[in-house]
């Protein structure tokens, strides 16, 4: 068995047994499904292209970011029950002490889970609308999955990355939460620049959502695009700093 192969089961096995882990990812699935039905039911309900796909980029959004964190943050924690006595990033870099490997298993990892939550989410949320309405999504497409699909998945490694550079959960979850919800800084700024268009949470939601809600127009490609641009520019000092930052 490889290292990375070893590195990667235990990662994957200590985000299974992490509470925090298993909340966001019920939060992920649940959270969408459950917004979904009560818009549904709402007599003001007008369905649309994006019904359903609107409650993905939201409430699976929060669950992605939150998987991201504590797959991190629960490494530097003194407290609490997913701790040990001391922080878990010893225990983890002793056991895989090429730190590279260490992150990209961290990394897969995450992916895998949150590929997972998404088409969860996916099947829960349209499930919740088809039910409540007793009529089928007729917008769902594959390249719309696929586009939640990538989103969720881009999200969960931007949360993982800007906890690595952090080292603490609270400012990632926060300003990433925030931008998900209606409290948009994002938002906000785009009422000023252009530029704002192209973060990831306003570009992001272009590949999978068609209505007239979604701002400037971003073809999914390029929003595609963009997500994979900014994971890049986020991990890439995240991984220089993982290597070279005492544990």
């Amino acid at each position: 068995m490889t290292t990375a192969f070893r590195a990667l089961r235990a990662e994957g096995h200590k985000l299974l047994t992490l509470p925090s882990a298993r909340l966001a990812i019920a939060l992920g699935v649940l959270l969408p499904a459950g917004i979904a039905a009560l818009n549904a039911r709402s007599p003001h309900w007008s369905g649309g292209v994006d019904a359903g796909f609107t409650e993905l980029g939201v409430g699976g959004a929060i669950g992605a970011i939150l998987l991201g964190v504590v797959a991190v943050s629960s490494e530097y924690t003194t407290e609490g029950e997913e701790s040990a006595a001391t922080r878990q990033i010893a225990a983890t870099l002793t056991a895989t002490p090429a730190r590279l490997v260490a992150l990209a298993a961290k990394l897969t990892a995450v992916g895998l889970l949150a590929l997972a939550l998404a088409a969860a989410a996916g099947v829960a949320t349209f499930t919740a609308v088809h039910l409540v309405r007793g009529e089928p999504a007729s917008a769902v497409t594959a390249g719309r999955v696929l586009g939640v699909q990538v989103y969720l998945l881009c999200t969960a490694w931007l949360a993982l990355a800007l906890t690595v550079l952090t080292r603490n959960g609270v400012v990632p979850m926060a300003v990433m939460i925030a931008n998900a919800s209606v409290m948009s800084v994002t938002y906000l700024l785009s009422k000023v620049t252009d530029a704002a268009h192209y973060f990831p949470d306003a570009a992001g939601p272009h590949m999978f959502l068609r209505g007239v809600a979604t701002g400037a127009h971003v073809a999914p490609v390029t929003a595609g695009l963009v997500m994979v641009a900014w994971v890049t520019a986020v991990l890439a000092p995240a991984a220089v700093v993982f290597c070279r930052r005492d544990a």
